[in-house]
């Protein structure tokens, strides 16, 4: 018995490398960085809000800054010689679309900060997105924006207005989003299964799971014969059962079913 387990295990182990040097150097990437990205999100819904809303204000400013400085280098800086004073409120207020790459770099991150603070407050707070945290992001993003492209001494007035604009198409491509596109909600009875599949780079095996009902209590009871049953071939079914098998809770929760 000892002899076949340890054969098993150099059989599980020599399949498993070579699927690792099947997969390319981008889906190997991509694997990583999706799991690195999903443990980051499970750790920063535990934080306290203060430090969520911070955590995502600075991420959310850092992408704005990077997206503001690469637009501002593929556009030039518009002049101000010569405008009348009386125009020159209006023209900072649309300086992020026609300025340099620090002055965009500025402006986005200010609006991409804020929106996504105040989203994350809003969230937590109301426990759900919807139409009134996006305007209510959208407002305060806008009134960001208006003070660090046009300063104190930009009018009360013109802030409001951008702010009440942002606010107003926001609110409009919420609705178009919910009209037109179908949101891709996870199914939480197979999220085990999925993070499962993802470390073992067998994602693409996540829709056999779903066709056989293999869902999340599913997976301690787990056979050869029930994988074989959903499509899925011999190789995978290795690496699935022996993940099984050294994962503490499901091999706990199979040795209690036993």
């Amino acid at each position: 018995m000892g002899r076949d387990g340890v054969d098993k295990k150099r059989e599980t182990m020599a399949v498993m490398s070579l699927m690792k040097d099947q997969q390319n150097p981008i889906q190997k990437f991509q694997i990583k960085f999706k799991e690195i990205e999903t443990g980051f999100k499970s750790w920063l819904s535990k934080q306290k809000l203060p430090v969520e809303a911070a955590v995502v204000t600075a991420m959310g400013g850092v992408q704005g800054a990077f997206i503001g400085g690469l637009m501002g280098t593929l556009s030039p800086e518009m002049p101000q010689a010569g405008i009348d004073p009386q125009a020159m409120a209006s023209l900072k207020q649309t300086q992020a679309l026609v300025g340099g790459p620090l002055v965009q770099a500025r402006n986005f991150a200010a609006i991409t900060g804020v929106n996504a603070g105040i989203a994350c407050v809003m969230r937590r707070i109301r426990g759900k997105e919807d139409l009134e945290s996006a305007v209510v992001a959208a407002f305060g993003s806008g009134v960001a924006y208006s003070l660090v492209s046009a300063g104190l001494q930009g009018q009360p007035m013109n802030a409001i207005t951008t702010a009440a604009g942002f606010a107003l198409f926001q609110g409009v491509f919420f609705k178009l989003g919910e009209r037109f596109s179908k949101p891709s909600v996870e199914d939480p009875y197979y999220t085990r299964g999925r993070s499962m599949l993802l470390k073992l780079g067998l994602e693409k095996y996540e829709k056999n799971f779903k066709k056989g009902l293999l869902a999340d209590p599913t997976l301690p009871l787990l056979t050869d014969s029930a994988l074989r049953d959903v499509s899925i071939p011999p190789g995978p079914r290795l690496l699935i059962l022996d993940h099984i098998q050294r994962d503490p809770e499901l091999k706990g929760k199979r040795g209690s079913r036993g």
